[in-house]
Protein backbone atom coordinates (compact mmCIF):
# COMPACT_ATOMS: atom_id res chain seq x y z
CA UNK A 1 0.00 0.00 0.00
CA UNK A 2 1.23 3.52 -1.04
CA UNK A 3 -0.84 5.41 1.21
CA UNK A 4 -1.84 5.01 5.06
CA UNK A 5 -3.27 7.22 7.79
CA UNK A 6 -1.40 6.47 11.21
CA UNK A 7 -2.99 6.54 14.64
CA UNK A 8 -0.24 6.86 17.37
CA UNK A 9 0.14 8.01 20.79
CA UNK A 10 3.22 8.91 22.32
CA UNK A 11 4.91 10.11 25.60
CA UNK A 12 8.50 10.37 26.65
CA UNK A 13 9.87 8.43 29.46
CA UNK A 14 13.21 8.40 31.50
CA UNK A 15 15.48 5.51 31.51
CA UNK A 16 13.80 4.24 34.56
CA UNK A 17 10.34 4.71 33.18
CA UNK A 18 10.87 2.86 30.31
CA UNK A 19 12.08 -0.01 32.85
CA UNK A 20 8.82 0.10 34.12
CA UNK A 21 7.03 -0.40 30.77
CA UNK A 22 9.44 -3.04 29.44
CA UNK A 23 8.51 -5.21 32.39
CA UNK A 24 4.54 -4.01 32.96
CA UNK A 25 4.37 -5.53 29.34
CA UNK A 26 5.83 -9.16 27.53
CA UNK A 27 8.78 -6.90 26.19
CA UNK A 28 11.26 -9.59 26.99
CA UNK A 29 9.72 -12.00 24.61
CA UNK A 30 10.10 -9.89 21.42
CA UNK A 31 12.79 -9.03 19.46
CA UNK A 32 14.88 -6.29 19.49
CA UNK A 33 14.64 -4.31 16.08
CA UNK A 34 16.88 -1.77 15.10
CA UNK A 35 16.28 1.07 12.80
CA UNK A 36 17.68 4.01 11.16
CA UNK A 37 16.05 6.79 9.67
CA UNK A 38 17.52 9.20 7.54
CA UNK A 39 15.80 13.08 7.34
CA UNK A 40 15.38 15.52 4.29
CA UNK A 41 14.57 19.05 4.03
CA UNK A 42 14.61 22.01 2.03
CA UNK A 43 17.33 25.29 2.73
CA UNK A 44 13.67 27.31 3.61
CA UNK A 45 11.79 24.24 6.18
CA UNK A 46 9.31 24.15 3.36
CA UNK A 47 8.14 20.90 4.23
CA UNK A 48 8.14 21.62 7.86
CA UNK A 49 6.25 24.48 7.28
CA UNK A 50 3.65 22.45 6.17
CA UNK A 51 3.79 20.28 9.12
CA UNK A 52 5.39 17.55 6.70
CA UNK A 53 8.17 15.53 7.00
CA UNK A 54 9.99 12.96 4.86
CA UNK A 55 12.16 10.40 6.02
CA UNK A 56 14.31 7.29 4.10
CA UNK A 57 13.72 4.42 6.68
CA UNK A 58 16.17 1.69 6.80
CA UNK A 59 14.83 -1.40 8.57
CA UNK A 60 15.56 -5.78 8.42
CA UNK A 61 17.03 -4.81 4.76
CA UNK A 62 14.88 -2.75 3.27
CA UNK A 63 14.40 0.67 2.56
CA UNK A 64 11.41 2.81 2.49
CA UNK A 65 11.00 6.81 1.79
CA UNK A 66 8.22 8.18 3.73
CA UNK A 67 6.00 11.67 3.32
CA UNK A 68 4.18 12.35 6.25
CA UNK A 69 1.29 14.92 6.10
CA UNK A 70 -0.88 16.45 8.78
CA UNK A 71 -4.63 14.61 8.14
CA UNK A 72 -7.77 15.06 10.05
CA UNK A 73 -7.76 11.55 11.67
CA UNK A 74 -3.61 11.58 12.64
CA UNK A 75 -0.63 11.50 9.57
CA UNK A 76 -1.18 10.95 5.94
CA UNK A 77 1.85 8.66 4.96
CA UNK A 78 3.29 7.87 1.99
CA UNK A 79 5.57 5.44 0.84
CA UNK A 80 7.82 4.30 -1.85
CA UNK A 81 10.22 1.32 -1.75
CA UNK A 82 14.22 2.07 -2.73
CA UNK A 83 16.94 -0.20 -3.78
CA UNK A 84 19.95 0.18 -1.07
CA UNK A 85 21.79 2.44 -4.08
CA UNK A 86 18.92 4.27 -4.35
CA UNK A 87 18.76 5.21 -0.56
CA UNK A 88 22.24 5.84 -0.85
CA UNK A 89 22.17 7.87 -3.65
CA UNK A 90 19.40 9.69 -2.21
CA UNK A 91 21.71 10.39 1.04
CA UNK A 92 24.66 11.88 -1.20
CA UNK A 93 21.90 14.46 -2.49
CA UNK A 94 20.74 12.93 -5.63
CA UNK A 95 17.32 12.57 -5.53
CA UNK A 96 15.74 9.91 -7.76
CA UNK A 97 11.64 10.14 -8.60
CA UNK A 98 9.22 8.04 -7.12
CA UNK A 99 6.41 7.85 -8.08
CA UNK A 100 4.09 8.19 -4.65
CA UNK A 101 6.22 10.66 -2.66
CA UNK A 102 7.19 12.58 -5.90
CA UNK A 103 3.45 13.17 -6.27
CA UNK A 104 2.98 14.45 -2.70
CA UNK A 105 5.76 16.69 -2.88
CA UNK A 106 4.87 17.87 -5.87
CA UNK A 107 1.27 18.95 -4.68
CA UNK A 108 2.97 20.47 -1.49
CA UNK A 109 5.34 22.53 -4.37
CA UNK A 110 8.32 21.03 -3.57
CA UNK A 111 10.91 19.80 -6.46
CA UNK A 112 12.57 17.09 -5.63
CA UNK A 113 15.98 19.32 -6.40
CA UNK A 114 15.22 21.42 -3.44
CA UNK A 115 15.68 18.32 -0.77
CA UNK A 116 19.01 17.83 0.80
CA UNK A 117 20.03 15.43 3.63
CA UNK A 118 20.18 16.36 7.10
CA UNK A 119 20.96 13.56 9.05
CA UNK A 120 20.03 10.39 10.66
CA UNK A 121 18.24 8.92 13.84
CA UNK A 122 18.97 5.35 15.18
CA UNK A 123 15.97 3.76 17.38
CA UNK A 124 16.05 0.25 18.96
CA UNK A 125 12.85 -0.64 19.29
CA UNK A 126 10.27 -3.34 20.44
CA UNK A 127 6.99 -3.76 19.65
CA UNK A 128 4.03 -5.89 21.08
CA UNK A 129 0.25 -6.28 20.52
CA UNK A 130 -1.82 -5.36 23.58
CA UNK A 131 -5.70 -4.51 23.77
CA UNK A 132 -6.25 -3.83 19.46
CA UNK A 133 -3.19 -1.94 19.76
CA UNK A 134 0.32 -2.27 18.86
CA UNK A 135 2.46 -0.94 22.05
CA UNK A 136 6.30 0.34 20.96
CA UNK A 137 9.32 0.68 23.59
CA UNK A 138 12.09 3.31 21.98
CA UNK A 139 15.27 4.07 22.52
CA UNK A 140 16.97 6.30 19.82
CA UNK A 141 19.90 7.92 19.08
CA UNK A 142 20.99 11.01 17.48
CA UNK A 143 23.83 13.59 17.46
CA UNK A 144 25.16 13.47 21.30
CA UNK A 145 21.05 12.35 22.67
CA UNK A 146 19.48 9.40 23.38
CA UNK A 147 15.97 9.33 25.06
CA UNK A 148 12.87 6.77 25.34
CA UNK A 149 9.63 6.58 24.06
CA UNK A 150 6.54 4.82 24.76
CA UNK A 151 4.36 4.93 21.60
CA UNK A 152 0.75 3.46 21.08
CA UNK A 153 -0.46 3.18 17.69
CA UNK A 154 -3.95 1.97 17.21
CA UNK A 155 -6.61 1.80 14.42
CA UNK A 156 -8.77 4.45 16.31
CA UNK A 157 -7.76 7.46 18.63
CA UNK A 158 -10.28 6.17 20.91
CA UNK A 159 -8.48 2.84 21.65
CA UNK A 160 -4.88 4.38 21.45
CA UNK A 161 -6.04 7.10 23.87
CA UNK A 162 -7.22 4.78 26.25
CA UNK A 163 -4.61 2.11 25.80
CA UNK A 164 -1.59 4.72 26.43
CA UNK A 165 -3.30 6.09 29.12
CA UNK A 166 -4.12 2.88 30.98
CA UNK A 167 -0.11 2.10 30.58
CA UNK A 168 0.99 5.26 32.17
CA UNK A 169 -1.64 5.05 34.71
CA UNK A 170 -0.19 1.22 35.93
CA UNK A 171 3.82 2.60 35.88
CA UNK A 172 2.69 5.56 37.30
CA UNK A 173 3.97 7.49 34.35
CA UNK A 174 2.79 11.25 33.86
CA UNK A 175 1.75 12.37 30.62
CA UNK A 176 3.88 14.11 28.63
CA UNK A 177 3.48 16.58 25.37
CA UNK A 178 5.70 14.66 23.31
CA UNK A 179 7.08 15.87 19.66
CA UNK A 180 7.81 13.19 17.12
CA UNK A 181 10.77 11.80 16.52
CA UNK A 182 12.17 14.47 13.66
CA UNK A 183 10.82 16.96 15.73
CA UNK A 184 13.25 16.28 18.22
CA UNK A 185 16.01 15.56 15.94
CA UNK A 186 15.23 19.39 14.20
CA UNK A 187 15.76 21.03 17.93
CA UNK A 188 19.14 18.10 18.56
CA UNK A 189 20.56 19.71 15.14
CA UNK A 190 19.48 23.52 15.79
CA UNK A 191 21.39 23.08 19.35
CA UNK A 192 24.48 21.53 17.82
CA UNK A 193 24.66 24.43 14.86
CA UNK A 194 25.07 27.12 17.51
Amino acid sequence: MAQEIEIEFKNLLTEDEYEKVYHFLPFKSVELMEQTNYYFETEELNLKQQGAALRIRQKNGQWTLTLKQPHAEGLLETHDSLTEEEANLWIQDKMTDKPHVSKQLNGLGIPLENLYYLGSLTTRRKEVEYKEATVVLDHSLYYDKEDYELEVEARSKETGKKVIEEILHACNIPKRETDNKIKRFYDRRRLQSE
